[in-house]
């Protein structure tokens, strides 16, 4: 394999002067030649968008730093490529590292990408002292760290992630990808900096990798455009990772143009996260066969700046397993289906419910939630008085919080045990509460 080590190229490595012609140059002319690996040796290189080619490794050797610049003018716009309704997704602001329609592209090395992040969020004191609701940006363009588009055989290898601006790794149509022992360390308040976001994706193995985000930690997701080009997203196998999330540590949905199936979650660990699993339906999809399992972890509640206009709240009050499937807005479209889900070996310290809803023409059907053990403890600044619906005509709205609670569900088990711990906020003290249901069976035993 032939290695085209970018400082043969010019490449400065003084974090200042933008590399991006001379690194461009040096992805060019490997894929030209065949393939091989583009060396990013020990160094801090500033550059605009570089845009991967097929045979390409990208590789950053230990002590490198390939930081993303935040210059508009240095940042490539992809957005105009995409026709998206849907305000919830928000294509502007361009990206990084991305690639488009192409084969065998890796990312590999002990170095790190460096989304300057810390350089847009900033703390305005929204929450009143909390000093926990989303932090506020400094301008709305803010560029993804990566963007990967119908590639077959992509590989993410062993590298760090560090302070994204916006989404952190995105593929986007992709098959037969490999993500492993990759670190991703952006600030745990920042919102829209997802981890890792597999869009209409099929044959993906996400393993040993560490994700600190504000947003969700992983995102399953068919979102408008991809699923109108590639289809369904399925064959997602989750392990061995380390999650902290402000929202979800795993969420699915909810964009959900597509079906999504066939989702494995196990061997994880959650860490301080608004919610631990998140399965939404909002727009008209099926998503199903979806299993989860031996997760420890906690989850908890944090404050809120409902008076700003960007990013008011967090999405997730502290719940361990969220399923809902309801009207994304007043347009009342059918949200989708969502059936043949189970949990098992679940450990999780929590502030809120199991929260399994649907609606009356889309209710949630087969739901398995076996060997849970919960401990219902307060944490943080927060009382556990309201349920989470966002987004949707329901939104938040204030309820009791029973151990589980279930709207429109047919067939539904649950088996487990609770343990309340104080000053948790028990309202009425009750394990669970249903709601026009059928074929329910919830045995939970409330330890001392």
């Amino acid at each position: 394999m032939a290695d085209y080590n970018i400082l043969n190229y010019g490449a400065q490595p003084d974090g200042k002067t933008n590399n991006r012609k001379v690194i461009q140059r040096a992805i060019d002319e490997c894929t030209e030649r065949g393939g091989g690996r583009v060396i990013i040796p020990s160094g801090n290189f500033l550059s605009g968008t570089l845009i991967l080619k097929s045979n390409v490794d990208l590789h950053l050797e230990s002590g490198a730093i390939l930081t993303s610049s935040i210059r508009q003018e240095d940042i490539i716009d992809f957005a105009r490529n995409f026709k998206d309704e849907n305000e919830d997704i928000g294509w502007e602001g361009g990206c990084f590292l991305c690639a488009f329609h192409e084969e065998n592209i890796s990312i590999t090395g002990t170095g790190i990408i460096y989304g300057q992040g810390d350089k847009i969020f900033y703390d305005d004191n929204a929450d009143g002292g909390f000093h926990e609701c989303p932090l506020n940006i400094r301008t709305e363009l803010r560029p993804r760290t990566t963007f990967f588009e119908d590639i077959k055989n992509l590989v993410v290898n062993g590298i760090t992630f560090k302070d994204a601006a916006f989404w952190t790794l995105h593929m986007a149509g992709c098959e037969h990808v490999i993500v492993d022992g990759i670190r991703i360390l952006n600030d745990q308040r920042g919102a829209n900096n997802d981890g890792i976001d597999p869009d209409t994706c099929k044959d993906v193995v996400i393993s040993n990798c560490i994700v600190k985000a504000g947003d969700d930690a992983i995102v399953i997701k068919n979102s408008e455009p991809m699923s109108a080009k590639y289809g369904s997203c399925e064959n997602i196998v989750i392990s061995n990772c380390i999650l902290y999330s402000h929202d979800s540590a795993l969420k699915i949905g909810t964009e959900t143009f597509n079906a999504i199936r066939n989702v494995i979650l196990s061997d994880c660990v959650f860490c301080d996260c608004s919610r631990g699993v998140g399965i939404w339906a909002r727009d008209g999809a099926i998503i199903e066969n979806i299993h989860v399992h031996h997760i420890s972890g906690n989850t908890k509640r944090y404050a809120d700046c409902p008076e700003r206009s960007f990013a008011p709240r967090w999405w997730g009050k502290g719940e361990p397993i969220f399923i809902n499937s309801t009207y994304r807005n007043s347009n009342h479209k059918f949200p989708g289906k969502i059936q043949n889900i189970t949990f098992d070996h679940i450990y999780m310290k929590c502030e809120s419910s199991i929260f399994i809803a649907g609606e009356e023409e889309s209710r949630i059907k087969n739901v398995s939630i076996q060997n849970i053990n919960l401990t219902m403890e307060k944490q943080g600044t927060q009382l556990a008085d309201v349920f989470d619906e966002q987004p949707s005509e329901r939104n938040v709205y204030p309820h009791a919080i029973p151990v589980v609670y279930s709207r429109f569900t047919d067939n539904l088990e649950v088996d487990g045990s609770v343990k309340y711990v104080e000053p948790y906020n028990i309202l009425e003290n009750r394990i669970y509460e249903v709601e026009d249901c059928s074929n329910v069976n919830i045995s939970i035993k409330e330890c001392e």
